[in-house]
């Protein structure tokens, strides 16, 4: 039985709410971004504002010599990465959980009993199922942020994790919701953790 089940995913793609259906159904803790974030400003080390300007971003200047600094001096966003790295291995350690995003799947690679899972779709099927998320925005809007998010968590893994995202060499399974639906993508993860 896989007991840890991490859940990347492109946006729209259905991932956070394929993620809550899989944790309702086996019993487990649920954790997502909001989680994790809050997890992370616990820690003392970062305000409510520091992570909202930087969740998710790339540090824009990166030198060799910042290696060189204790945790106090790193970047902001290096700081971030760090914390929520440590609040996703707490989570993992008890065990029974769903983690949606944060390159969960890389952080905890070598832990025993885990099912790391990506969800994508047709850009199309994203947009029509983000419309109802997104009320008064347009198609070209949510296109446009569609693709803006997906770009941004590309650079975000490539950066932190030095791999890339949604690479199928990183996943147990790929799954693309447009194609299987999302019941069918809930049953799949369900039979594969067990």
């Amino acid at each position: 039985m896989k007991n840890i089940i991490t859940i990347s995913r492109q946006f729209g793609a259905g991932g956070s709410t394929i993620g809550q259906a899989v944790a309702d159904r086996l019993g487990y803790y649920y954790c997502d971004k909001d989680i994790i974030l809050k997890a992370a400003m616990e820690s003392g080390n970062l305000t409510p504002q520091e992570v909202r300007n930087y969740d998710e971003r790339v540090p824009r200047e990166f030198g060799f010599g910042q290696s060189l600094f204790d945790f106090y001096n790193k970047p902001l966003d290096e700081r971030l990465f760090d914390a929520q790295k440590e609040a996703i291995k707490k989570v993992a350690e008890s065990g029974n959980c769903v983690i949606v995003g944060r390159n969960a799947n890389i952080i905890l690679q070598e832990f025993d009993r885990t099912l790391h899972v990506f969800v994508s779709a047709t850009e199309h099927y994203r947009i029509d199922h983000m419309k109802a998320k997104m009320p008064g925005c347009s198609e070209k809007e949510i296109m446009d942020h569609l693709r803006s998010v997906d770009k941004a968590r590309k650079k975000y893994c490539k950066y932190y994790t030095h791999t890339e995202f949604g690479n199928a060499e990183y996943y147990d399974l790929c799954l693309k919701s447009s194609s299987l639906g999302i019941e069918n993508c809930i049953d799949i993860i369900c039979n594969a953790a067990k």
